[in-house]
Protein backbone atom coordinates (compact mmCIF):
# COMPACT_ATOMS: atom_id res chain seq x y z
CA UNK A 1 0.00 0.00 0.00
CA UNK A 2 3.03 2.52 0.91
CA UNK A 3 4.58 1.92 -2.32
CA UNK A 4 1.11 2.85 -4.56
CA UNK A 5 0.68 5.65 -2.38
CA UNK A 6 4.23 6.97 -3.12
CA UNK A 7 3.43 6.21 -6.73
CA UNK A 8 0.73 8.20 -6.63
CA UNK A 9 1.65 11.35 -5.03
CA UNK A 10 5.04 11.11 -7.56
CA UNK A 11 2.73 11.12 -10.53
CA UNK A 12 0.96 13.51 -9.38
CA UNK A 13 3.78 15.87 -8.05
CA UNK A 14 4.86 15.42 -12.22
CA UNK A 15 1.67 16.68 -13.61
CA UNK A 16 1.63 19.61 -11.49
CA UNK A 17 5.62 20.27 -12.63
CA UNK A 18 4.59 19.17 -15.90
CA UNK A 19 1.62 21.96 -16.17
CA UNK A 20 4.34 24.65 -14.63
CA UNK A 21 6.78 23.77 -17.13
CA UNK A 22 4.43 24.50 -19.69
CA UNK A 23 5.04 28.13 -18.69
CA UNK A 24 9.15 27.94 -19.88
CA UNK A 25 8.31 25.13 -22.90
CA UNK A 26 4.92 24.19 -24.10
CA UNK A 27 6.03 22.05 -26.75
CA UNK A 28 4.70 18.94 -25.61
CA UNK A 29 1.16 20.43 -25.14
CA UNK A 30 1.45 21.84 -28.38
CA UNK A 31 2.36 18.68 -29.95
CA UNK A 32 -0.41 16.91 -27.95
CA UNK A 33 -2.44 19.55 -29.46
CA UNK A 34 -1.65 19.01 -32.91
CA UNK A 35 -1.55 15.24 -32.86
CA UNK A 36 -5.39 15.40 -31.84
CA UNK A 37 -6.09 17.56 -34.85
CA UNK A 38 -4.28 15.79 -37.24
CA UNK A 39 -3.77 11.54 -36.66
CA UNK A 40 -1.29 11.21 -39.39
CA UNK A 41 1.09 13.72 -37.86
CA UNK A 42 2.45 10.88 -35.72
CA UNK A 43 2.96 8.80 -38.75
CA UNK A 44 5.23 12.00 -40.44
CA UNK A 45 6.89 12.01 -36.89
CA UNK A 46 7.57 8.18 -36.63
CA UNK A 47 9.07 8.67 -40.33
CA UNK A 48 10.93 11.69 -39.71
CA UNK A 49 12.26 9.38 -36.25
CA UNK A 50 13.45 6.36 -38.34
CA UNK A 51 16.83 7.79 -39.09
CA UNK A 52 19.30 7.76 -36.34
CA UNK A 53 22.51 7.46 -37.88
CA UNK A 54 25.59 7.16 -35.57
CA UNK A 55 29.26 8.43 -36.32
CA UNK A 56 30.52 5.98 -37.59
CA UNK A 57 28.16 5.48 -40.52
CA UNK A 58 27.71 9.80 -40.66
CA UNK A 59 27.83 10.34 -44.50
CA UNK A 60 27.33 13.65 -44.08
CA UNK A 61 30.51 15.54 -42.58
CA UNK A 62 31.46 19.38 -41.19
CA UNK A 63 29.78 22.52 -40.15
CA UNK A 64 25.66 22.73 -41.11
CA UNK A 65 24.86 25.69 -41.61
CA UNK A 66 20.98 27.07 -41.59
CA UNK A 67 19.84 29.90 -42.84
CA UNK A 68 17.15 31.71 -40.31
CA UNK A 69 14.33 34.48 -40.73
CA UNK A 70 13.06 35.97 -37.61
CA UNK A 71 9.65 37.40 -37.74
CA UNK A 72 8.57 39.89 -35.59
CA UNK A 73 5.06 40.52 -34.20
CA UNK A 74 4.55 43.25 -32.15
CA UNK A 75 1.61 45.24 -30.92
CA UNK A 76 3.24 47.29 -28.71
CA UNK A 77 6.48 49.55 -29.61
CA UNK A 78 8.44 47.10 -26.64
CA UNK A 79 7.53 44.22 -28.81
CA UNK A 80 9.65 45.30 -31.34
CA UNK A 81 12.78 44.19 -31.04
CA UNK A 82 16.33 45.12 -32.31
CA UNK A 83 18.95 44.27 -34.83
CA UNK A 84 21.06 44.04 -31.48
CA UNK A 85 18.76 41.69 -29.52
CA UNK A 86 18.32 39.46 -32.96
CA UNK A 87 22.10 39.15 -33.69
CA UNK A 88 22.84 38.62 -29.84
CA UNK A 89 20.29 35.08 -29.67
CA UNK A 90 22.24 34.11 -33.34
CA UNK A 91 25.46 34.66 -31.50
CA UNK A 92 24.07 32.97 -28.12
CA UNK A 93 23.02 29.74 -31.04
CA UNK A 94 26.44 29.72 -32.18
CA UNK A 95 28.15 29.88 -28.62
CA UNK A 96 26.30 27.02 -26.86
CA UNK A 97 25.57 24.67 -30.39
CA UNK A 98 29.33 25.13 -31.14
CA UNK A 99 30.07 24.62 -27.50
CA UNK A 100 31.92 27.86 -26.84
CA UNK A 101 30.57 28.58 -23.99
CA UNK A 102 33.01 29.61 -21.26
CA UNK A 103 30.54 28.50 -18.42
CA UNK A 104 32.07 24.41 -19.78
CA UNK A 105 34.08 24.70 -17.00
CA UNK A 106 31.15 24.74 -14.91
CA UNK A 107 30.07 21.35 -15.88
CA UNK A 108 30.46 18.24 -13.34
CA UNK A 109 33.67 16.11 -14.08
CA UNK A 110 31.52 12.97 -14.18
CA UNK A 111 29.72 14.77 -17.29
CA UNK A 112 32.16 16.87 -18.53
CA UNK A 113 33.79 14.52 -21.35
CA UNK A 114 30.22 13.83 -22.54
CA UNK A 115 29.69 17.38 -23.93
CA UNK A 116 29.66 18.27 -27.24
CA UNK A 117 30.33 20.81 -29.83
CA UNK A 118 27.51 20.42 -32.33
CA UNK A 119 28.84 21.29 -35.74
CA UNK A 120 25.72 23.54 -35.92
CA UNK A 121 25.85 27.07 -36.65
CA UNK A 122 22.43 29.47 -37.55
CA UNK A 123 23.11 32.56 -39.84
CA UNK A 124 20.39 35.63 -40.95
CA UNK A 125 19.21 34.78 -44.49
CA UNK A 126 20.65 37.57 -46.96
CA UNK A 127 18.66 36.51 -49.94
CA UNK A 128 14.60 35.68 -49.51
CA UNK A 129 12.82 32.79 -51.16
CA UNK A 130 12.80 35.26 -54.48
CA UNK A 131 15.95 35.57 -54.30
CA UNK A 132 15.89 39.49 -53.05
CA UNK A 133 17.93 40.73 -50.57
CA UNK A 134 16.94 40.60 -46.98
CA UNK A 135 18.26 41.28 -43.36
CA UNK A 136 16.95 38.01 -42.54
CA UNK A 137 14.55 40.14 -40.26
CA UNK A 138 10.62 40.92 -40.61
CA UNK A 139 9.24 43.37 -38.31
CA UNK A 140 5.21 43.44 -38.61
CA UNK A 141 2.68 44.90 -36.76
CA UNK A 142 -0.34 43.09 -35.64
CA UNK A 143 -3.56 43.81 -33.80
CA UNK A 144 -3.50 40.92 -31.87
CA UNK A 145 -2.60 41.87 -28.34
CA UNK A 146 -1.02 38.25 -27.45
CA UNK A 147 -0.37 34.45 -28.64
CA UNK A 148 -0.72 31.15 -27.47
CA UNK A 149 0.97 27.96 -28.74
CA UNK A 150 -1.70 27.27 -31.59
CA UNK A 151 0.31 28.30 -34.77
CA UNK A 152 -1.64 31.88 -35.48
CA UNK A 153 1.27 33.78 -35.19
CA UNK A 154 2.40 31.75 -38.66
CA UNK A 155 -0.18 33.12 -41.06
CA UNK A 156 -1.07 35.93 -42.69
CA UNK A 157 -4.83 35.45 -42.36
CA UNK A 158 -4.73 35.56 -38.47
CA UNK A 159 -2.73 38.65 -38.32
CA UNK A 160 0.85 37.02 -37.98
CA UNK A 161 3.29 36.60 -40.75
CA UNK A 162 3.70 33.44 -43.35
CA UNK A 163 6.74 31.31 -42.90
CA UNK A 164 9.62 31.09 -45.55
CA UNK A 165 9.77 27.40 -47.30
CA UNK A 166 11.02 25.92 -44.35
CA UNK A 167 12.69 23.65 -46.51
CA UNK A 168 14.99 26.53 -46.97
CA UNK A 169 14.86 28.26 -43.87
CA UNK A 170 14.57 27.81 -39.86
CA UNK A 171 11.34 30.23 -39.07
CA UNK A 172 11.31 32.37 -35.92
CA UNK A 173 8.81 34.13 -34.99
CA UNK A 174 9.07 36.60 -32.23
CA UNK A 175 5.83 37.75 -30.42
CA UNK A 176 4.11 38.86 -27.47
CA UNK A 177 3.41 34.93 -25.98
CA UNK A 178 0.21 34.90 -23.27
CA UNK A 179 2.44 32.96 -20.49
CA UNK A 180 4.58 31.14 -22.37
CA UNK A 181 8.65 31.54 -23.22
CA UNK A 182 8.43 29.44 -26.56
CA UNK A 183 7.58 26.41 -28.19
CA UNK A 184 8.95 24.25 -31.16
CA UNK A 185 7.44 22.30 -34.29
CA UNK A 186 8.95 18.81 -34.14
CA UNK A 187 10.68 17.14 -37.81
CA UNK A 188 7.43 15.90 -39.37
CA UNK A 189 5.22 18.49 -38.90
CA UNK A 190 3.39 20.62 -41.22
CA UNK A 191 5.69 22.71 -43.65
CA UNK A 192 4.09 25.95 -42.85
CA UNK A 193 4.01 25.62 -39.35
CA UNK A 194 7.72 24.07 -38.73
CA UNK A 195 9.55 26.60 -37.26
CA UNK A 196 9.99 28.16 -33.40
CA UNK A 197 7.93 30.08 -31.44
CA UNK A 198 9.61 32.70 -28.58
CA UNK A 199 8.23 35.12 -26.45
CA UNK A 200 10.34 38.62 -27.28
CA UNK A 201 10.90 38.86 -23.07
CA UNK A 202 12.78 35.45 -23.88
CA UNK A 203 14.37 36.51 -27.52
CA UNK A 204 18.04 37.65 -26.98
CA UNK A 205 20.85 37.99 -25.00
CA UNK A 206 18.85 40.65 -22.36
CA UNK A 207 20.74 39.84 -19.00
CA UNK A 208 16.93 40.05 -17.27
CA UNK A 209 15.50 37.87 -15.06
CA UNK A 210 16.20 33.87 -15.50
CA UNK A 211 16.17 33.52 -18.96
CA UNK A 212 18.14 36.63 -20.10
CA UNK A 213 20.83 34.62 -21.76
CA UNK A 214 18.82 33.66 -25.17
CA UNK A 215 18.94 29.77 -24.13
CA UNK A 216 15.07 29.52 -24.38
CA UNK A 217 15.66 29.87 -28.38
CA UNK A 218 18.58 27.21 -27.77
CA UNK A 219 16.25 24.99 -25.96
CA UNK A 220 13.00 25.65 -28.60
CA UNK A 221 15.78 24.97 -31.55
CA UNK A 222 16.90 21.79 -30.36
CA UNK A 223 12.70 20.55 -30.03
CA UNK A 224 13.23 21.56 -33.81
CA UNK A 225 15.94 19.07 -34.39
CA UNK A 226 14.18 16.00 -32.76
CA UNK A 227 15.30 16.53 -29.25
CA UNK A 228 13.08 15.79 -26.15
CA UNK A 229 13.25 17.00 -22.83
CA UNK A 230 15.69 14.91 -20.71
CA UNK A 231 13.28 13.47 -19.06
CA UNK A 232 11.40 12.12 -21.82
CA UNK A 233 7.98 13.37 -20.90
CA UNK A 234 6.79 11.34 -18.54
CA UNK A 235 7.89 10.59 -14.47
CA UNK A 236 11.40 8.84 -15.48
CA UNK A 237 10.71 8.81 -18.75
CA UNK A 238 13.45 8.39 -21.75
CA UNK A 239 14.27 10.71 -24.00
CA UNK A 240 15.75 8.41 -26.36
CA UNK A 241 19.25 9.17 -25.93
CA UNK A 242 22.08 6.51 -24.48
CA UNK A 243 24.26 9.19 -22.98
CA UNK A 244 21.42 11.29 -20.94
CA UNK A 245 20.81 9.78 -17.73
CA UNK A 246 17.10 8.97 -16.76
CA UNK A 247 15.04 11.80 -14.55
CA UNK A 248 12.17 12.25 -12.93
CA UNK A 249 10.89 15.79 -14.45
CA UNK A 250 12.69 18.85 -15.03
CA UNK A 251 14.73 21.24 -12.58
CA UNK A 252 13.74 24.57 -11.45
CA UNK A 253 16.29 26.94 -10.36
CA UNK A 254 19.71 26.75 -10.29
CA UNK A 255 20.92 23.78 -8.58
CA UNK A 256 24.53 22.69 -8.07
CA UNK A 257 24.12 19.58 -6.02
CA UNK A 258 23.99 15.91 -7.06
CA UNK A 259 20.01 15.15 -7.28
CA UNK A 260 19.54 11.52 -7.50
CA UNK A 261 16.25 10.19 -9.16
CA UNK A 262 15.13 7.43 -11.19
CA UNK A 263 18.09 5.42 -9.62
CA UNK A 264 20.78 7.79 -11.32
CA UNK A 265 23.01 7.16 -9.19
CA UNK A 266 26.04 8.06 -8.47
CA UNK A 267 25.78 11.14 -10.74
CA UNK A 268 22.02 11.86 -10.78
CA UNK A 269 20.26 14.30 -12.87
CA UNK A 270 22.31 16.70 -15.61
CA UNK A 271 19.95 18.92 -15.09
CA UNK A 272 22.89 21.56 -16.97
CA UNK A 273 21.65 20.13 -19.86
CA UNK A 274 19.88 22.51 -22.43
CA UNK A 275 16.88 19.71 -22.21
CA UNK A 276 16.01 20.32 -19.03
CA UNK A 277 14.05 23.57 -17.68
CA UNK A 278 16.78 24.75 -15.38
CA UNK A 279 17.64 28.85 -15.57
CA UNK A 280 19.75 29.91 -18.06
CA UNK A 281 22.55 30.74 -15.71
CA UNK A 282 22.70 26.86 -15.07
CA UNK A 283 22.41 25.23 -18.61
CA UNK A 284 25.52 24.61 -20.07
CA UNK A 285 25.77 21.00 -22.63
CA UNK A 286 24.26 19.41 -25.15
CA UNK A 287 25.31 15.16 -25.14
CA UNK A 288 27.72 13.35 -27.93
CA UNK A 289 24.24 11.36 -28.39
CA UNK A 290 22.10 14.65 -28.68
CA UNK A 291 24.25 15.68 -30.76
CA UNK A 292 24.21 12.50 -33.27
CA UNK A 293 20.47 12.77 -32.84
CA UNK A 294 20.20 16.07 -34.15
CA UNK A 295 22.14 15.84 -36.66
CA UNK A 296 21.05 12.57 -38.14
CA UNK A 297 17.87 14.72 -39.59
CA UNK A 298 20.58 16.53 -41.95
CA UNK A 299 21.56 12.88 -43.60
CA UNK A 300 20.03 12.08 -47.16
CA UNK A 301 16.69 11.73 -46.70
CA UNK A 302 16.57 13.31 -43.63
CA UNK A 303 13.93 15.61 -42.90
CA UNK A 304 16.16 18.91 -42.65
CA UNK A 305 18.42 17.77 -45.41
CA UNK A 306 16.96 20.39 -47.48
CA UNK A 307 18.79 23.13 -45.42
CA UNK A 308 22.15 22.32 -46.58
CA UNK A 309 21.18 23.37 -50.08
CA UNK A 310 18.96 26.53 -49.26
CA UNK A 311 19.92 29.59 -51.10
CA UNK A 312 19.41 31.95 -48.22
CA UNK A 313 23.23 32.39 -47.29
CA UNK A 314 23.63 32.31 -51.35
CA UNK A 315 24.48 36.49 -52.68
CA UNK A 316 20.93 37.67 -53.98
CA UNK A 317 19.92 38.26 -57.62
CA UNK A 318 18.11 41.44 -56.57
CA UNK A 319 19.79 43.88 -54.09
CA UNK A 320 16.89 46.02 -53.49
CA UNK A 321 15.19 44.91 -50.15
CA UNK A 322 11.61 45.24 -49.67
CA UNK A 323 10.25 48.22 -48.26
CA UNK A 324 8.99 47.58 -44.48
CA UNK A 325 5.90 48.10 -43.75
CA UNK A 326 4.36 51.23 -41.49
CA UNK A 327 3.59 51.29 -38.25
CA UNK A 328 -0.74 51.91 -38.27
CA UNK A 329 -1.64 55.51 -37.37
CA UNK A 330 -4.48 54.19 -35.40
CA UNK A 331 -4.83 50.55 -33.83
CA UNK A 332 -8.68 50.19 -34.12
CA UNK A 333 -11.67 50.02 -36.73
CA UNK A 334 -12.25 53.33 -37.91
CA UNK A 335 -15.64 55.35 -40.04
CA UNK A 336 -15.28 58.22 -42.08
CA UNK A 337 -16.31 60.64 -43.54
CA UNK A 338 -18.52 61.43 -40.28
CA UNK A 339 -20.78 62.81 -40.63
CA UNK A 340 -21.84 61.18 -43.64
CA UNK A 341 -24.76 61.73 -46.06
CA UNK A 342 -24.96 58.61 -48.54
CA UNK A 343 -22.00 56.76 -47.81
CA UNK A 344 -19.95 55.34 -45.06
CA UNK A 345 -16.40 53.63 -44.99
CA UNK A 346 -15.24 51.09 -42.52
CA UNK A 347 -11.67 51.09 -42.83
CA UNK A 348 -10.33 47.65 -41.42
CA UNK A 349 -6.80 48.29 -42.87
CA UNK A 350 -5.26 46.83 -39.58
CA UNK A 351 -7.28 43.81 -39.05
CA UNK A 352 -8.59 42.04 -41.72
CA UNK A 353 -9.99 39.24 -39.24
CA UNK A 354 -13.24 41.08 -39.27
CA UNK A 355 -13.72 40.40 -43.31
CA UNK A 356 -16.42 37.57 -43.12
CA UNK A 357 -17.99 38.83 -40.08
CA UNK A 358 -21.61 40.11 -39.85
CA UNK A 359 -21.93 44.14 -38.94
CA UNK A 360 -24.92 46.44 -37.94
CA UNK A 361 -26.09 49.27 -37.93
CA UNK A 362 -28.15 50.40 -35.03
CA UNK A 363 -30.41 53.55 -34.31
CA UNK A 364 -29.99 55.09 -30.56
CA UNK A 365 -32.66 52.46 -29.28
CA UNK A 366 -30.98 49.74 -30.11
CA UNK A 367 -32.97 48.77 -33.57
CA UNK A 368 -31.32 47.01 -36.40
CA UNK A 369 -31.88 48.75 -39.63
CA UNK A 370 -29.18 47.65 -41.51
CA UNK A 371 -27.17 43.82 -41.49
CA UNK A 372 -24.60 43.59 -43.77
CA UNK A 373 -21.45 40.66 -44.34
CA UNK A 374 -18.06 43.00 -44.36
CA UNK A 375 -16.40 41.71 -47.42
CA UNK A 376 -13.20 44.41 -47.56
CA UNK A 377 -10.98 45.86 -45.33
CA UNK A 378 -12.62 48.99 -46.98
CA UNK A 379 -16.26 48.34 -46.36
CA UNK A 380 -18.44 50.50 -48.38
CA UNK A 381 -22.11 50.95 -46.30
CA UNK A 382 -25.14 52.68 -48.17
CA UNK A 383 -26.59 55.27 -45.64
CA UNK A 384 -28.46 56.78 -48.30
CA UNK A 385 -32.02 55.85 -47.48
CA UNK A 386 -31.38 56.48 -43.42
CA UNK A 387 -33.28 59.68 -41.80
CA UNK A 388 -30.38 61.97 -40.25
CA UNK A 389 -29.77 61.35 -36.65
CA UNK A 390 -26.72 59.49 -34.54
CA UNK A 391 -26.71 55.65 -35.23
CA UNK A 392 -24.09 52.63 -34.31
CA UNK A 393 -22.49 50.68 -36.28
CA UNK A 394 -21.79 47.24 -34.14
CA UNK A 395 -20.33 43.63 -34.74
CA UNK A 396 -19.03 41.11 -32.88
CA UNK A 397 -16.48 38.79 -34.11
CA UNK A 398 -16.46 34.54 -33.67
CA UNK A 399 -13.46 35.58 -30.99
CA UNK A 400 -15.27 37.56 -28.66
CA UNK A 401 -13.67 40.80 -29.98
CA UNK A 402 -16.40 43.53 -30.35
CA UNK A 403 -16.89 46.96 -32.06
CA UNK A 404 -19.16 49.85 -31.58
CA UNK A 405 -18.86 53.02 -33.60
CA UNK A 406 -21.13 55.79 -33.58
CA UNK A 407 -21.84 58.26 -37.10
CA UNK A 408 -24.29 61.18 -37.27
CA UNK A 409 -25.88 60.92 -40.80
CA UNK A 410 -27.21 64.14 -42.17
Amino acid sequence: MKAVVCSLVAALLFQFQFLSAQERCSTVSYMEACLSKDPALAIRIKEAEQKKINSASRIFTGVVKIPVVVHNLYHLPEEKISDVQVLSQIEALNTYFRKRNADTAGIPSYFRSLAADCEIEFQLAISDPRKRSTSGIIRKYTPVTSWGPDDKMKFSTEMGDDAWDSKSYLNIWVCNMDKYAGYAAVPGSEAAKDGIVISYKSFGVTSSGSYGMGKTAVHEVAHWLGLKHIWGDAYCGDDGIDDTPKQASYTTGCPSAIRITCGNAPYGDMYMNFMDLTNDLCLKMFTTGQKEKMRSFFEPGGVRESLLNSKGLNMPLISEIPVPTEDPKWLEPKIYPNPATNELKLDLAYDIRWIGEKIFVTNIVGQNIINLIVTSKSQAIDISKLQPGTYFLAAKRTDGLSMKLKFVKL
